[in-house]
């Protein structure tokens, strides 16, 4: 027996094909955003450590309490906010699952969810296996800035959220104090909840202010808020994460997360509470990943591709529209076959299949390998 498909026309993500497309032909791999690199061996040795000490049954539902608290601290000392450990915090199993928690928690059928196109593939699904209507706003390059004018003409009596992804993917754009501030206006005196994908929180560059829901109490009190220790330390296959929001949404979150994954890896809990208590893990990561973008847009500047703005995240758009016409899934796959370098077609994050001719690379990535990449590219 088949049962009727709950998703219909979703297939196998663009991130999977890339990716062993790339392992197939033995291409660099600059399409699926993880590091080639090692974690720190101090945050290992700190998991392995917990291991042998015995943390290795179930945390508690909610995370490891040690770890709650020291988010606490880590979100107060930079944005202001106080969120309670007990209540308000929960680790979860990477940031994919904290977003299908909290859309899972509050959408129901026939509520309007405002999604920024392009998007992070795995909200839409989310909002329509909830019974949901994903309502879209499409981003031009290359700047992709908020038409907030047009959000407003989005808005019903139904529109129960909007998600907000900064520093986004694939885009790597920023939300500014202006698209604050038209925010703050919007969900004024309306009853919008907001989940704020914040995954890439600590790679904002050239000095900008990273503009979490968190600053701001008027959107903070409706706010979820989604951040990934895999992102942080480097270890996006830990799957690791956790979801900041009010008392009240927090116990709606709790009652989902307990039915997935009920609690998260305790080991890693323990070893990461002890590592977070070193400020310089996270204070330091702008400028590490910084000069890995000045690198690699350095490089890519000497090719015939067209670099779009990078203000935050570890990805670098380019347009190849002077170049050719081909479909970017069509040239996304000949660079690999012929060129052997991996990326990622923008229009994947469309739900129309937009093509504006733009290539997406991640630079999470060793300097030599970056450099390889290039120097394959310079052939275009």
């Amino acid at each position: 027996m088949i049962p009727g498909s709950k998703l219909p026309q979703t297939g196998t993500t663009i991130f999977t094909v890339m990716s062993a497309l790339a392992a197939e032909l033995g291409a660099i791999n600059l399409s699926q955003g993880f590091p080639d690199y090692d974690a720190d061996p101090r945050l290992t040795a700190l998991v392995n450590d917990a291991m042998q000490k015995g943390y290795n049954q179930y945390a508690p539902m909610a995370g490891w309490m040690p770890l709650r608290e020291q988010i606490a601290q880590k979100v107060e000392k930079l944005y202001g906010a106080v969120y309670n450990p007990d209540t308000e915090i929960t680790v979860t199993a990477g940031g994919t699952q904290a977003i299908f928690t909290a859309i899972a928690a509050t959408i129901n059928p026939n509520d309007e969810v405002i999604v920024f196109e392009p998007a992070y593939d795995c909200y839409a699904p989310a909002i329509k296996l909830m019974g949901g209507t994903v309502k879209s706003l499409e981003l031009e390059p290359p700047d992709y800035r908020i038409a907030w004018d047009m959000v407003k003409r989005l808005i019903s009596n139904r529109t129960r959220m909007i998600i907000l992804n900064s520093p986004h993917n694939p885009t790597a754009t920023i939300l500014r104090q202006e698209d604050i501030d038209e925010l703050a206006a919007l969900v004024k005196n309306r009853d919008i909840l907001i989940l704020s994908d914040e995954v890439y929180e600590h790679l904002v560059f050239d000095g900008e202010v990273h503009q979490s829901m968190a600053r701001y109490p008027e959107l903070q009190e409706r706010s979820f808020i989604v951040a990934s220790f895999g992102k942080l330390f480097h270890t996006t296959g830990w799957k690791m994460g956790y979801c900041l929001a009010p008392a009240a949404l927090m116990a709606e979150f709790r009652k989902i997360h307990q039915y997935i994954v009920f609690s998260v890896n305790t080991p890693m809990q323990v070893g990461i509470t002890e590592y977070l208590k070193d400020e310089s893990v996270y204070n330091t990561l702008p400028d590490f990943f910084q000069r890995k973008r000045d690198f690699f847009r350095d490089g890519l500047s000497q090719t015939r591709l067209e670099l779009l703005p990078c203000s935050g995240s570890y990805f670098q758009s380019v347009s190849y529209k002077h170049i050719t016409d081909i479909k970017d899934c069509d040239y996304a796959i000949q660079i690999t076959r012929e060129h052997g370098v991996a990326s990622i077609p923008v229009s994947a994050f469309y739900s129309k299949g937009t093509d504006h001719k733009i290539l997406r690379f991640c630079f999470a990535k060793k300097q030599e390998t970056l450099e390889k990449a290039v120097e394959r590219l310079m052939k275009l």
